[in-house]
């Protein structure tokens, strides 16, 4: 994963999702699971996979952010699990290369796509405090948010018809790093929400973008299967939450 340079709130899945984060397992969501390449330093100085802290970040949120357990982003870093952060200071946010293969306990990775049961009854999240989304593409929910499953939607559609912003926000990551989610874009909206768009074929959007509402962002993908859709992930204060509870009917 690229580095960010503003304070990511919460999230994730994507997100994932992720996005995915995508995936960033399902955002968010996108952002758990996958392989992060090898690091490669950007025009600003940051490693991708790596994250600046700004004033105001904890260990925590900054995990949530990315999809990781504060526990793990404290072992990346050689840190104390409940360490302070201080600005300036750079943290792996990404799985060390060979975290994957050498963790007894792997990330999980997306289920495959199928009309997934809805979350059972009673068992929901509340929506993120002023945030209003749109749908970033119209179209049949391929899979639906299932908690413990799936961290997000999946959209179908049209190969190559833009993905649009959910809401205004900036522009957090836009990349490749996460395997499971392709070419990825997480978008923050405040301090709480986090959503994520995953599955791309082409990105027009890069890290610290202001984008508003409805801005194409990206152009869709397809997935293993050949099959349009784009991976929606929504997270609030760092949990999965379901897209169709927020989107407008």
């Amino acid at each position: 994963m690229n580095r960010q340079r503003r304070n990511p709130g919460a999230y994730a899945a994507l997100a994932a999702l992720t996005l995915a984060c995508s995936a960033c397992s399902t955002l968010m969501p996108p952002w758990e699971g996958g392989t992060i390449s090898a690091p490669a330093p950007t025009s600003n100085g940051v490693p991708a996979g790596y994250y600046r802290v700004n004033p105001g970040d904890t260990l925590s949120r900054i995990a949530g952010a990315y999809g990781q357990r504060p526990q793990d982003l404290a072992s990346w870093n050689q840190l104390p699990p409940n360490a302070q952060v201080l600005p300036g200071q750079v943290l792996r946010v990404a799985p060390p290369p060979n975290y994957a293969t050498s963790n007894a306990n792997p990330a999980p990775q997306p289920p495959a796509y199928t009309n997934a049961a809805p979350a059972a009854a009673g068992v929901s999240a509340p929506a993120p405090v002023g945030v209003t989304l749109a749908w970033p593409v119209r179209g049949p929910i391929l899979q639906r948010f299932a908690p413990g499953k799936s961290n997000g939607i999946v959209i179908g559609g049209t190969q190559g018809e833009p993905v649009k912003a959910a809401a205004a926000g900036r522009v957090v990551y836009a990349g490749t790093g996460i395997e499971a989610y392709g070419p990825l874009v997480i978008i923050k909206h405040d301090d709480q929400t986090v959503t994520a768009y995953g599955h791309n074929s082409k990105l027009l959007v890069k890290e610290d973008d202001a984008v508003s509402q409805g801005q194409p962002i990206a152009e869709m993908g397809v997935d293993n299967n050949g099959i349009p859709g784009v991976v929606f992930e929504v997270r609030s204060d760092g949990k999965p939450v379901d897209p169709l509870q927020l989107l407008p009917r």
